[in-house]
C-alpha cells in the first residue's frame, strides 16, 4: 500500500483551474483511511441499494440508482480525507457522476442513519470536519456570506429563476403541472399567502428583511403598502430597486442595504422569506427578538424557512459541510422545535397559521436545476467555468433530493405579537 504521495499533488483537469479551485485540484494522500472508505462505500451502496459502476461502458438505465466512479482511487481518497465535503469535491473534479443524479441522492438522504455501521456512527460527528470561527455571522461575516453567494452575478441568477426572480420555494397548485409555464404563477402565489398571512394591505406599514430580486417588496406595494425591504447583497439591492422603479413604485417601497440587527422602528408587518436558514444558531435569539421588537402589538410576521427534524440539527449544528464550504457559509436550517423554543422563549409572538410544503421545493429546485443545465452555454459567457457549473448542478440536486426524501422541509410559519 502507498502511503507516501503528497498532499499537495494535484490532479490536473483539462477544465479545472487550481487557482479558483484549490481544493479541487489538491488530491489527499493514500492512507489506512483510504481502505476504510472504501470498504464504508461499498458498505453504504449495500445498504442503500445503489449499484457502484466502475466500468467504461454506460451502465443501464433500468434498475437500482447507480454511481459511477470514473476514478474510484480518487473518490476513496477525497473520502477519507473529507467525508461529504470529499463526496462534493470528487463530483466537481468529475471523478464520478450518475445518470440520475437526483434519484440516487435521494436514496441516500433517505437512509442517511443506515449507511454507517452502528459502531462507527458516534466517530462520525468526531471526525468530521468542525465550523471554522470565520463562519460565525457577524457583521462583517454575514456581508461576507451573503456576498459570497448572492453577489455572484445576477445575470448568474436570471439563467435559472423564472421571470420574477423569486428564490425560494414556490407554491403550486394542486391541479396544476408543476413546469417552467406554472413556476412564476407559483411563485406568486407563494408571496400572496404570505402576504395574506400577515395581514398586508392598503396602508400597511411593511418590513421585509431579506430583499431578493424585489418581487415581494412590488407586491406588497401593489397592494398599498408601503414598504421598507433590507439586503446585504449589493447587487440584489441594485436590480430590486430598478424593478420597482420600473413597476412605478419608487415612492411606496425603499430598498436598503443594512442589517436586519441595524433596522429600527416598528412596523405593521414582518416578512422574511428562507432567510433565517442564513442567521446561524448563534444569533437566532438576536433575529426572533428583532422580529418581536420590530412589529406593533397586534401585528403579524410571516416567516418562510427550511425546517429539518430536530434531532438532525442537534447532531448537525456544528459541522462543516461541502454546503457551507461551497455554497452558504453560515447557515444552519433550524427545526420547528427550534423556532418554537426562540419564539416561546425572546418573543411576545404566538403562533397562528402554518403550512408545509416540501415536495412544491423538490419540484421548484427541479425546475431551477434544468433550467440552469440547458442555459450552459450562457453560464460559460458569463465566465462560470465547467468546475462551476458541476458544483451547481450538484447543489441543486442535493437540495431537490433532501426534500423528495423528507429529510428537509418547507413552512409557512404567521406569527401574531400579543397587544
Amino acid at each position: 500500500m502507498n502511503t507516501t504521495q503528497d498532499t499537495t499533488d494535484r490532479r490536473q483537469a483539462p477544465d479545472l483551474d487550481a487557482r479558483r479551485w484549490p481544493d479541487v485540484a489538491r488530491m489527499p494522500a493514500r492512507g489506512p483511511r483510504t481502505l476504510v472508505a472504501r470498504a464504508l462505500t461499498g458498505y453504504a451502496a449495500a445498504r442503500a441499494g445503489v449499484r457502484l459502476h466502475t466500468g467504461s461502458d454506460e451502465p443501464a438505465a433500468a434498475g437500482p440508482p447507480v454511481l459511477c466512479l470514473h476514478d474510484p482511487d480518487a473518490f476513496h481518497r477525497r473520502l477519507a480525507a473529507g467525508g461529504l465535503i470529499g463526496f462534493g469535491e470528487s463530483y466537481m473534479a468529475g471523478e464520478w457522476d450518475s445518470p440520475d443524479l437526483v434519484r440516487l441522492l435521494t436514496v441516500l438522504a433517505a437512509g442517511y442513519e443506515e449507511l454507517v455501521p452502528r459502531p462507527l456512527r458516534p466517530l462520525r460527528h468526531i471526525t468530521l470536519p468542525r465550523r471554522p470561527s470565520r463562519d460565525r455571522n457577524t457583521r462583517s461575516g454575514a456581508r461576507r456570506h451573503i456576498s459570497h453567494h448572492y453577489d455572484l452575478s445576477n445575470d448568474l441568477f436570471a439563467t435559472f429563476l423564472d421571470p420574477t426572480m423569486t428564490y425560494s420555494s414556490a407554491l403550486f397548485d394542486g391541479g396544476e403541472d408543476r413546469d417552467p409555464a406554472t413556476l412564476a404563477r407559483a411563485q406568486r402565489r407563494k408571496i400572496d399567502r404570505l402576504l395574506d398571512g400577515a395581514g398586508v394591505t392598503d396602508g400597511t406599514e411593511l418590513l421585509e428583511i431579506g430583499t431578493g430580486w424585489g418581487e415581494l417588496a412590488v407586491r406588497a406595494a401593489r397592494r398599498g403598502a408601503r414598504v421598507t425591504t433590507v439586503t446585504l447583497s449589493s447587487q440584489q439591492r441594485d436590480l430590486a430597486r430598478e424593478r420597482v422603479d420600473a413597476a412605478g413604485l419608487g415612492d411606496r417601497v425603499r430598498v436598503e442595504l443594512r442589517d436586519y440587527r441595524d433596522v429600527a422602528g416598528a412596523y405593521d408587518a414582518v416578512v422574511s422569506v428562507e432567510m433565517v436558514e442564513a442567521v446561524g444558531q448563534r444569533y437566532w435569539p438576536v433575529y426572533f427578538a428583532g422580529l418581536d421588537r420590530l412589529v406593533r402589538p397586534g401585528g403579524r410576521v410571516g416567516l418562510q424557512s427550511i425546517t429539518m427534524e430536530h434531532g438532525l440539527m442537534r447532531a448537525s449544528r456544528h459541522s462543516y459541510t461541502w454546503m457551507h464550504k461551497y455554497i452558504f457559509p453560515g447557515g444552519l436550517i433550524p427545526s420547528v422545535t427550534a423556532i418554537e423554543r426562540q419564539l416561546r422563549d425572546r418573543t411576545r409572538l404566538r403562533v397562528v397559521d402554518r403550512l408545509a410544503f416540501g415536495a412544491d421545493y423538490a419540484d421548484t429546485l427541479r425546475l431551477w436545476r434544468e433550467s440552469f443545465e440547458g442555459a450552459a452555454e450562457r453560464v460559460a459567457g458569463l465566465g462560470f467555468d465547467d468546475t462551476f457549473r458541476r458544483m451547481w448542478s450538484f447543489y441543486l440536486a442535493y437540495c431537490e433530493a433532501g426534500f423528495r426524501a423528507g429529510m428537509i422541509d418547507v413552512e409557512q410559519i404567521v406569527l401574531e405579537r400579543s397587544r
